[in-house]
């Protein structure tokens, strides 16, 4: 038995990535393993695992338990698997946590306002924009524990995972390989991402923070290990009305585009909150943004302001 275990341990070990589109987002997974055949049984057990998760998540499926929610909002109760329930509890939480900046109620935005591409010429007036937004408010999502029901208290009202859904679904493929015996890897979620272990090369993994103004040349690079990072940024998606930039971050106190921001990256020991985190930074602004980062435990941020200022919470040291 000695001799098979040197002989394992001598056997050279490589890095096996996969990229495939799920929940709407190019997914890529990268298994450090010394047999080929044995990490692609283990990504195609994460994509399983994905799009299990997209099915109890999607707004695109009528049948979907979101859908279900939503179909029933200001009439009953629907009583969605533990999950599910868990899941929007969490967001629930990060909403009071971050004064209603996150929310899973945004779902309610009428699309037609706020479109993001060349047809868009001007923003809505302040009274179609407030009316918009008038669905959207966490406190009017009721959970009931015992029932694992969730009951939207308004009719209209919508809720949407798209600000938490893929840290969720990173963070549960991530659990799912490291049960299965994946000791290094990283499950990015269209830059959304969570690292474990080392690379093939015994080295941590080399995580490039977006450029703004260019999001395939990085402005600066991170080692981790054990650790998630998610950027929500301008860059992607966004429309110039007048010659200024709006995000397609929408306030969901004002129903206007967020500005000021070009890009905010937080990084933090879970996927999940991380990618639930960096959209209501990008609300709040810098100040507040950083000043509530701050005070979570293990959680840093890096904003870059419109004009190419980079801001960084005190726990964070950029090479």
């Amino acid at each position: 038995m000695p001799e098979n275990k040197e002989v394992a341990e001598a056997a050279i070990v490589s890095e096996y990535k996969r990229t495939e589109r799920l929940m709407g987002n190019r997914f890529e997974l990268t298994v450090v393993a010394a047999d080929e055949q044995w990490a692609n049984e283990k990504i195609d057990l994460a994509i399983a695992e994905i799009k299990r998760i997209e099915r109890l998540l999607t707004t695109f499926n009528e049948n979907s338990q979101t859908n279900q929610v939503n179909q029933q909002a200001g009439i009953s109760a629907v009583r969605v698997d533990r999950e599910v329930y868990d899941l929007i509890e969490r967001s629930i939480r990060i909403s009071n946590l971050t004064d209603g900046a996150f929310d899973i109620s945004y779902g309610s935005i009428d699309k037609r306002f706020w479109n993001f591409d060349k047809t868009m010429t001007a923003l809505p007036d302040q009274a179609t924009a407030r009316s918009m937004v008038s669905l959207i408010n966490y406190r009017n999502i009721i959970l009931d524990e015992k029932n694992c029901t969730v009951m939207l208290k308004e009719k209209g009202m919508r809720i949407g995972f798209g600000g938490i859904g893929k840290g969720y679904a990173a963070e549960m493929a991530r659990a799912l390989l490291k049960k299965e015996g994946v000791e290094s890897g990283i499950v990015n979620a269209s830059g959304d991402l969570t690292t474990w272990g080392l690379q093939a090369n015994k080295k941590p993994w080399t995580i490039g923070i977006a450029n703004p103004d260019n999001a395939h040349l990085p402005f600066s690079y991170m080692n981790v290990t054990d650790m998630a990072v998610a950027t929500s940024g301008n860059y992607e998606k966004f429309v110039t009305i007048n010659g200024k930039k709006y995000s397609h971050t929408i306030n969901p106190k004002t129903g206007y585009p967020v500005t000021g921001i070009k890009s905010v990256t937080v990084i933090s020991p879970n996927a999940e909150i991380a990618d639930a985190m960096a959209t209501p930074v990008t609300i709040m602004g810098v100040k507040a943004g950083i000043n509530l980062i701050n005070q979570v435990h293990h959680m840093g941020c890096i904003i870059i302001d419109d004009h190419n200022k980079i801001y960084c919470s005190k726990n964070i040291h950029l090479q």
